[in-house]
């Protein structure tokens, strides 16, 4: 009899030390009655992530103050592991010079061209994260991009 395989739930300082090790993550939030995901690059600064971006559909949903979900994933080649962390809680506008300079201290530089003058901030109320062991791949059929595929050859 087949199982599924089975995965690992990641503990809540491993959520925490696997953001703070990524530098892109994907924020969902509602915009006109409808989800949407934006990459961001972020730090990770007093148990929350943090972000700059323009004005703009992200910065006026996000100054809302609502409901936001975050997600960073990975793969290691070597171990033939990936991981996921999702955070879900609620945003808010960053107008302390001081917080502002905490984020920047810790690398917080916006890689799009352009002023990204407004800092927001997700602090999560739930934290999540589970590591799997992936499927080997069919060498032959693999995409050649999938990542899968370097822990074969």
């Amino acid at each position: 009899m087949n199982s599924a395989p089975e995965d690992s739930r990641l503990t809540f300082d491993q959520c925490w030390d696997l953001l703070a090790a990524a530098v892109v993550g994907r924020l969902a939030i509602v915009v006109d009655g409808h989800p949407e995901i934006f990459p961001v690059n972020f730090v990770t600064e007093r148990r929350s992530i943090v972000f700059r971006t323009a004005s703009g559909t992200k910065y006026w949903e996000t100054a809302r103050e609502s409901a936001a979900a975050f997600e960073i994933d990975g793969y290691d080649a070597d171990s033939q592991e990936a991981w996921s962390v999702m955070a879900r809680g609620t945003t808010a506008v960053v107008d302390s010079d001081t917080e502002q300079a905490a984020a920047d201290a810790l690398g917080l530089e916006p890689w799009e061209p352009g002023e990204k003058s407004h800092y927001v901030r997700l602090s999560p109320q739930v934290l999540t994260g589970r590591r799997f062991r992936v499927a080997a791949p069919h060498i032959w059929s693999t995409r050649l991009e999938d990542q899968r595929r370097a822990s074969f050859e």
